[in-house]
């Protein structure tokens, strides 16, 4: 134990380390607070979908040689979810319908692209990396911490700002708009955030797993809690402490980023489970 807290305190003497622990940190709080909303909505694959649009649009990038990826990733990736959203309100196609569509031609397009325009030697491993994340956390730059870092300033400064006109849209959206509310504005703020929470999460965890990131916390916390501001801050406290304990993790024992802090929301998920049926059968 005492060698562990040793070579911790030796990682985060490393400034990329820090960075990586910072951007961890916050992507965490920015994907639980939609999380809940989504879960409740019976919209959770919309992460998943809106993931393969960014793979599809991070292909596109690298076929045209932008440094830069985000000039296209984040456009397109809003314009999806903008897509997603009206095309889902369809009567003709359902929500998990529209899902799929997107979703499977964005990957299809994406891998298309990467196979015919290969930017290295190695385009599936290319590809495993950008699904399922890569070692890319710990090679940030300052100037990148700073862009996530002011991105989510903005995710967590619009949740609070339109909390209530959320919660309506979420628990009751016929009689939000029977009050007055613009349901499909808000939902269009609800799309765009989590178009934002997906770009900025891909170097986190990939592109198939930061719908875990999402929807994992937000059902843990609905294990135990009911009120709707109780599973968010519940869902927020799990999420960052479920990240930061995957990246640490990670670090200790050499193991996909990714991929471990799914896990650690995983075994979250589970103990939450338990302690829900454990009160439940207390009070029966």
């Amino acid at each position: 134990m005492a060698e562990m807290l040793t070579n911790l305190s030796a990682y985060f003497e490393l400034p990329f380390v820090r960075y990586a622990f910072i951007v961890g940190v916050l992507i965490a709080l920015c994907a639980s607070l939609l999380g809940v909303t989504l879960v409740l909505k019976r919209f959770s694959f919309i992460g998943d979908g809106l993931s393969h649009v960014a793979f599809g649009a991070m292909a596109v990038a690298a076929v045209v040689g932008l440094t830069n990826n985000m000039l296209i990733v984040m456009p397109v990736t809003i314009i999806s979810a903008v897509l997603l959203l009206k095309t889902g309100s369809n009567a003709k196609i359902k929500g998990d319908a529209a899902v799929a569509m997107i979703s499977v031609g964005a990957l299809a397009v994406g891998y298309m692209l990467m196979n015919l325009h290969p930017t290295s030697s190695n385009v599936s491993g290319d590809v495993c990396t950008t699904l399922f994340g890569s070692t890319s956390i710990l090679t940030l730059t300052e100037e990148e911490v700073w862009f996530c870092a002011v991105l989510s300033v903005i995710v967590v400064a619009a949740f609070f700002f339109f909390y209530h006109k959320i919660f309506s849209v979420t628990f009751d959206e016929n009689f939000a708009r029977a009050t007055g509310t613009r349901a499909g504005s808000y939902n269009l703020i609800i799309a765009v955030i989590i178009a934002v929470i997906i770009v900025i999460g891909m170097n986190l965890v990939g592109s198939l797993l930061i719908s875990a990131l999402i929807i994992f916390p937000a059902l843990s916390a609905m294990r135990l809690f009911k009120s709707f501001r109780s599973v968010t801050i519940c869902s927020a406290i799990l999420s960052v402490g479920c990240s930061s304990l995957g990246i640490l993790a990670s670090l200790l024992f050499n193991t996909p980023v990714g991929a471990t802090i799914v896990i650690s929301d995983m075994l979250a998920f589970g103990i939450f489970s338990l302690i829900g049926v454990f009160k439940t059968g207390l009070r029966d």
